[in-house]
């Protein structure tokens, strides 16, 4: 396999897959056995290049990866890729024994129709689905005849934004083997030159860094190379893995002689604008914070000391105030107040006293903030030149008071009535990060999600750095009348400082031979105004360099740049401006062959002597945009579980897979044929999912006691009045009460607002609760004249992320993080099962070493999950006693 990220990408080629099954980790196709240099399972890798052309911050990449099966018999090859979710695919394409396959960008419900057939035939389709912070994941996958080659091309484009005064480009670098060729390519050319360029990795040292890595940048021109050969790549003199493993960072920025820039190629024209050296503008900032029981520990630690780092950098002519909500609102004082050293000490000790409690009252958190800082303005409290900005960070949904999020809302735009931006911030995952994204957006702000993680503090940290420092306000760009069609955004609450904004569009007229920019905008002390004026034969003659530039890059800077503003104007809009806006974007998604959340990819390939159809689908933030993508990405593009993974299937084993122990625990329940057991339960969600017990039809011959598996499941929604039953003849859902039946015979797609169900003939079915909440129920059938076994169920946790810390059961109390150790592994009564000794949740337990299995690939072969087994109905393990999970009925 050979992995590669640009920028924030990672290419990886797989093999072996169809033969093997799908292994835990993709990574273990490289085995432990002994193979030619660059050769895994019969697939070699033989070039991995990435070739990116920036023009202007725009950037245009290429990722090629070819192939060879060295094999005596067909492999199945995937290729994987990372991509930033900025980014659109633009292209595809497969090319086996010189013949290529185009990729073809359709509108989404034209392509999805495609797709679904593909997958209910059971054939690999490519995908494109969140990964990560900020990445999304494209697979897909072909079959290679033996001795064929193959090569993978994907292309990508990106408009790079400007972060704290620099443009910066993250590749990670993780081939896992060895590979022949390997090169990464970047070219940059910036019309008003190039002032810094530098490129690190964290992977390798200085000195063996030097000899693969080429950087230089005269005048407009950048380059950077870096091409290690077999030797450097290995991670000893004599190893055959590579050590190529980390963070590969270009950073560059321009010269800015002018606060402005303006451009124009072919009839269109783009307007970088970021001034330096200006006084930055005072500002009243109202920190509206979660303080509710969820926040507790490790998350309110790190907010606290975000803060106190936030308070140091806080200017003497600023002004301030922490309103906490929980279930109800307190403040640190009745009004805003200066940042005085007094008061910042003063800040310190009430940010160090913070503590949890209660529930999450968002909407008159926010609406207390917002009057503040409404008040301190009418009341002349505050500089008359000085900015003001609200930022809320929580963790969780609304539970107490105005909980509707629309209402909430409206609420908020109402009192903010366009004055001041509003910045989100959700911390986790356990929220819905749409509502905070929706509501920053149409209040001129933003919103960031805040990962839980061990630089929480400095994530929280670096949001605040992004806008500590605003040098302009009411920012106004103006262009000459009746000459420009098209414009994007052009008028903007805040410029902050070490950011830059982009305007692009088209000229009416081609005999213009002059062309005027004005930017307006009120600065610390007084109103400024920028013009720009550009003579279009001096323009033409500075671009002359046009074979350096890839196509009419700003044509394509702009229709990016109009997506991109459409996708996020549609998020807020109803009715016919919603239908209007998403005619546009469509449009120019199609015309351009940008892979949009509106349309799709498209590549004919071939599979088994068929055409078959691989989807790329570039998932939106809303349910709507995607409403089937997270069966899909399980479906087709099953990716190793960064977080723990959790099942329950057969007679009824549970399992507990925890990939940073690289280990799994698993426990059985022995009950008696009709118990109902509580498997999930999430009361801040409402969602519960219990299941019932059913016996073989008599005891089996060479058993003393008869076996048990799961007959029939029960999910249920409270919060959205949805209830689904399973059982192995037909699934029934109720929606607010009105039943609909399914049959495992069909191949059907529920979707509505914040759930997507599939069922996928006599094979499984796919139940997701919007962004975070995926379930995954397998049909196990038998032969129906067996004498003593009969059908059953299997319930599998594939994603978990948004449920809340209160969830319980005997699955559910295992989605929160927990430790374990095992030692002192000994001999057993059984010689090919050790026992050893297991610490956990404060209990020392004798376990055994067994094996169960994992039905997601295969409900008839399954595949070995080895796991430290837990005797006597989980005991120890489980919080309580087993019986203290048994419910009366499924709901």
């Amino acid at each position: 396999m050979a992995s590669v990220w640009w920028p924030c990408l990672i290419l990886a080629l797989l093999s072996g897959l169809a033969a093997s099954g799908f292994p835990r980790s993709p990574f273990q196709l490289l085995g432990k056995r002994s193979l030619p240099e660059g050769v895994a399972d019969g697939i070699e890798v033989y070039s991995t290049k990435i070739n990116s052309k920036v023009t202007s911050r725009f950037a245009h990449n290429v990722v090629t990866t070819r192939a060879v099966n060295r094999a005596d018999t067909a492999k199945e090859a995937s290729f994987d890729v990372e991509l930033p979710k900025t980014a659109f695919i633009t292209n595809f394409t497969l090319t086996i024994d010189g013949v290529t396959y185009p990729g073809n960008v359709k509108e989404k419900e034209v392509a999805k129709k495609q797709y679904e057939k593909a997958v209910s035939q059971g054939k690999t389709a490519g995908l494109v689905k969140a990964s990560g912070r900020k990445l999304e994941k494209f697979t897909v996958s072909v079959n290679v005849a033996a001795g064929s080659k193959v090569t993978f091309e994907l292309t990508y484009e990106e408009l790079l934004k400007r972060h704290k005064g620099k443009y910066e480009m993250y590749l990670k670098v993780q081939p896992k083997q060895l590979v022949k060729h390997f090169k990464i390519d970047v070219d940059i050319f910036e019309p008003q030159g190039i002032s810094m360029l530098d490129a690190e990795a964290s992977f390798i040292t200085n000195d063996l860094l030097g000899s693969a890595l080429t950087k230089s940048f005269s005048g407009k021109k950048g380059h950077v190379s870096f091409k290690p050969s077999l030797d450097q790549q290995r991670s000893c003199p004599t190893c055959t893995d590579s050590l190529l493993n980390g963070d590969f960072t270009i950073t560059y920025d321009v010269n800015r002689e002018s606060p402005g820039n303006v451009q124009i190629v072919n009839g269109y024209f783009v307007h970088f604008f970021a001034p330096q050296g200006l006084p930055v503008v005072p500002k009243n900032v109202a920190f509206v914070i979660d303080i509710s029981g969820s926040m507790a520990g490790r998350k309110l630690e790190q907010t606290k000391e975000a803060l106190l780092r936030i308070l140091e950098d806080m200017k003497e002519e600023d002004y301030l105030n922490f309103i906490l909500f929980s279930g109800d609102v307190s403040t640190w004082k009745e009004r805003l107040v200066q940042a005085t050293p007094e008061n910042l000490q003063e800040a310190r000790m009430f940010v160090k006293s913070m503590e949890d409690k209660g529930m999450t009252n968002i909407n008159d958190g926010l609406l207390r903030g917002i009057s503040m800082l409404n008040k301190a303005r009418e009341e002349h409290r505050v500089p008359e030149r000085s900015t003001s900005i609200v930022i809320m960070l929580t963790d969780g949904d609304a539970n107490v008071g105005e909980s509707r999020p629309e209402k909430i809302q409206e609420n908020v735009r109402n009192a903010i009535g366009g004055k001041f931006p509003l910045y989100n911030l959700g911390f986790g995952n356990n929220l819905n990060y749409n509502f905070l994204e929706n509501m920053a957006l149409e209040n001129h702000g933003f919103a960031r999600r805040i990962y839980e993680d061990s630089d929480a503090d400095l994530q929280l940290q670096g949001f605040y750095e992004e806008v500590a420092n605003p040098l302009l306000t009411g920012v106004e760009m103006e262009y000459p009348e009746n000459a420009i069609l098209g414009l994007t955004q052009n008028t903007y609450q805040h410029f902050y400082d070490g950011s830059e904004i982009v305007v692009a569009g088209r000229l009416v007229g081609e005999d213009v031979n002059s062309f005027k920019a004005d930017v307006k905008g009120h600065g610390a002390t007084n109103d400024l105004t920028f013009t720009e004026e550009v003579d279009m034969k001096e323009m033409e003659k500075a671009l002359q360099e046009r074979d350096y530039i890839f196509g009419n890059y700003i044509e394509r800077l702009w229709a990016y740049l109009t997506i991109e503003q459409l996708l996020e104007k549609r998020k807020n809009a109803h009715g016919e401006e919603k239908e209007n806006l998403t005619a546009q974007a469509l449009d120019l998604s199609l015309k351009y062959h940008f892979v949009t959340p509106l349309t799709s990819m498209v590549v004919t390939k071939p599979e088994d002597n068929e055409d078959e159809r691989a989807i790329a689908d570039k998932p939106g933030e809303d349910a709507e945009a995607t409403p089937v993508s997270p069966a899909m990405s399980y479906l087709t593009s099953y990716q190793p579980p960064q977080n723990p993974y959790y099942h329950v299937d057969g007679d009824p084993h549970f399992i507990i897979q925890v990939p940073e122990k690289d280990d799994a625990l698993c426990f059985n329940i022995n009950e008696a044929p009709g118990t109902v057991l509580r498997l999930i339960q999430d009361p801040v969600m409402g969602l519960t999912v219990n299941g019932q017990i059913i016996g073989d039809k008599r005891g089996s011959p060479d058993s003393k006691t008869r076996k048990t598996y799961f007959g029939k499941l029960g999910i249920a929604n409270a919060q959205m009045d949805f209830q689904v039953e399973v059982t192995t003849e037909k699934i029934t859902l109720w929606n607010r009460a009105v039943p609909s039946t399914f049959s495992w015979l069909d191949t059907v797609t529920v979707t509505q607002d914040g759930l997507s169900m599939m069922i996928n003939r006599k094979k499984n079915m796919v139940v997701s609760f919007g962004d975070g909440v995926t379930f995954v129920v397998v049909l196990h059938q038998v032969w129906k004249k067996h004498p003593v076994h009969r059908d059953f169920l299997g319930f599998y946790v594939v994603d978990s992320h948004r449920m809340s810390a209160q969830t319980h059961g005997l699955l559910g109390q295992f989605f929160q993080p927990f430790d374990f150790k095992v030692s002192d592994i000994r001999p057993g009564s059984d010689p090919t099962k050790p026992d050893a000794t297991l610490v956990v949740k404060n209990h020392q337990l004798t376990v055994t070493r067994g094996s169960q299995k994992d039905y997601r690939k295969d409900a008839s072969i399954g595949t070995k999950v080895v796991c430290w087994f837990v005797h006597n109905n989980g005991e120890g393990l489980i919080d309580g006693v087993h019986t203290d999970y048994i419910v009366p009925n499924l709901f």
